[in-house]
């Protein structure tokens, strides 16, 4: 199938490219950037005048409930939705059920996702079996059936000899390991601490329960010298200590979620489920600090954080509903909001989904470290046509997502995908 994609304002960050012009593709690959080759003959046009034409998103936390969790969601809705926001890569945190510990498990889902023909599936391994805490898996075998990293997703380590012996071990072999910096005992409560969760009488996660856990995380990397990716950054204090720790060289990368880039506790409003969401939001001078250190390069990429929750779980009182939210179709338009409203250069806020948390997979992507999160001839044709002015307002209900929970319903959004190609074939058009 070749595609002419034409008129498009084709912005890659990862090159510094930003100019009105046409993308060629064909089996699958860009064969022509800003002009086809001149004896290019396109099965269809695809006209983009006033879109953007962007590398395909990368999201480096997105669960799919599947296996385990299919009332939930499953891979064919959650899929969907990928595509429907413009992310052609996403990242799996290893707490399906069973837990993704063994490799079997692994290609299993790989295949089914693969079957698909939508977003690539890139899964995170788990650290211990199980994610009990106690026993590393066999990492080796994990990459092998195509783990890009080791991470124990929403459970904290309570061992801190086991936490530097799997540092030891993914240094030695070059993995990284995936961690959230929440110290188990402090982590327990259903809101951030402060005069909000005071009044409501909610439990409250102070932010030494980040930071402590980032204090063990540093002391331990400065000893085994380890790669560690730090997962939905959601603090003030804990923005300036991953700062430190990169000025001091540390091998070390994090992340934001969409919800505490936008959103703080106020939003609780009155026990709105919704809102409960893992980490908890916090007061508007930890979101200014996340939303500053996501411009500066101090927090690398924006993810979803996408959670599908189903409505049972969710319309409970606020303290007993289970954490979490819909957000893969929301995650481009967030980020042009947040560009529009701190004034952020549009290329840094389109990296922070693309380029950036490419950068962060880096060696694990394989044979595609050159394509994914950038536009580049000869790379795989993961591509997203975005309609910046085609102003939306959320309708949870109408998400192609099996979770229709978001606290973002009835939000009046920038900007929406018209069109998501993955391996040169379009997988959603508007």
């Amino acid at each position: 199938m070749k595609l002419l994609i034409q008129n498009g304002r084709v912005i890659d960050p990862a090159t510094g490219l930003d100019q009105v012009g046409d993308v060629a593709v064909a089996a699958g690959r860009v064969v022509g950037l800003q002009r086809a080759p001149a004896d290019f003959a396109p099965h269809r046009v695809i006209d983009a005048r006033g879109c953007w034409v962007l590398p395909g998103l990368v999201d480096l936390s997105a669960r799919l409930r599947e296996p385990g969790h299919e009332h939930e969601g499953m891979l064919e809705s959650e899929m969907a939705a990928a595509v429907a926001g413009g992310v052609t890569s996403l990242v799996c945190p290893p707490d399906t059920d069973p837990v993704l510990d063994e490799p079997g498990l692994v290609e299993m889902l790989k295949f089914r996702a693969e079957k698909l023909h939508q977003a690539r599936l890139f899964p995170l391994g788990a650290l211990t079996r199980s994610l009990a805490g106690e026993v590393l898996t066999e990492m080796a075998e994990l990459t092998e059936s195509g783990c890009v990293g080791f991470g124990q997703a929403e459970v904290p380590l309570a061992s801190t000899q086991v936490m530097q012996r799997a540092l030891q071990y993914a240094a030695t072999f070059g993995y990284t390991v995936w961690l959230r910096p929440q110290e188990l005992h402090l982590g327990k409560g259903v809101a951030a601490s402060g005069p909000l969760a005071t009044r409501l009488g909610l439990s409250g996660v102070p932010v030494a329960a980040e930071t402590i856990a980032l204090h063990t995380i540093f002391e331990l990397m400065r000893s085994t010298r380890g790669h560690v990716h730090l997962c939905r950054l959601s603090s003030a204090a804990g923005v300036e200590l991953v700062r430190r720790a990169k000025a001091e060289g540390l091998n070390v990368s994090c992340d934001v979620s969409i919800n505490s880039l936008h959103l703080t506790d106020v939003d609780i409003g009155f026990f709105d489920s919704r809102a409960r969401l893992s980490p908890p939001l916090r007061q508007q001078r930890d979101r200014d600090a996340l939303r500053a250190a996501l411009a500066d390069g101090t927090i690398d990429a924006l993810v979803s954080d996408h959670n599908p929750v189903d409505e049972d779980a969710k319309t409970l009182p606020f303290a007993e509903a289970e954490p979490g939210a819909t957000g893969l179709e929301l995650l481009l338009s967030l980020a042009l909001k947040w560009s529009q409203d701190d004034r952020v250069p549009l290329a840094r806020a389109i990296a922070t989904v693309t380029s950036e948390p490419a950068r962060v997979l880096g060696p694990a992507l394989g044979t595609l470290q050159a394509s994914v999160g950038r536009i580049a001839e000869g790379g795989v044709a993961d591509l997203c046509v975005f309609d910046p002015q085609a102003a939306w307002t959320v309708q949870p209900e109408a998400l192609r997502s099996q979770g229709k929970h978001t606290p973002f319903g009835s939000y009046e959004l920038p900007g929406r995908v018209r069109c998501t190609l993955v391996g040169g074939q379009v997988a959603f058009e508007r």
